[in-house]
């Protein structure tokens, strides 16, 4: 067996275990270091231009609608009658239409009815009546839009 140990000191002389030095450029532990710190700086800058990019877009979304409401409760009245609290949001000076749909049990379409939203205010709550063909057991907003005024 041959002592590959250096005579001064007990470690391994160089050439005798490992990668020779300098044979492979700088040492692996530095340049991994590099490019990890590389790879940390892209990841960060991509998530922060998703979520910019996100945030815009549901803003846009948001403020891109004239006209938006939501059914904030219904309560059938009768066999033939629905009352829904509709709110609506809109410009003050918009004009907007809101579709309402009542379903019976089997989820069959049992009433529809469109509103008119004139009022000038921006939010704007209504009770409405829905007539239905038979017995109804939800009240939905089908969606609202814009309706244009005559002579705009």
């Amino acid at each position: 067996m041959v002592d590959v140990r250096r005579a001064d000191g007990g470690e391994r002389a160089p050439g005798t275990g490992g990668l020779p030095e300098g044979r492979y450029g700088a040492s692996g532990a530095g340049r991994d270091a590099r490019a990890d710190r590389k790879l940390r700086i892209v990841g960060w800058v991509l998530a922060v231009l998703s979520l910019a990019g996100l945030g815009w877009i549901g803003a846009d979304y948001v403020g891109g609608q004239p006209v938006s409401g939501r059914v904030i409760k219904f309560k059938v009245v009768s066999g033939r009658t629905v009352e829904v609290h509709l709110e609506v949001h809109k410009d003050a000076d918009a004009t907007g239409v809101c579709t309402l749909r009542t379903r019976a049990a089997d989820g069959g379409e049992v009433g529809r009815k469109d509103v008119t939203v004139a009022d000038r205010a921006e939010q704007v709550d209504r009770i409405v009546t829905v007539r239905t063909t038979r017995r109804a057991t939800s009240a939905e907003l089908v969606g609202c839009e814009p309706r244009e005024t005559e002579g705009h």
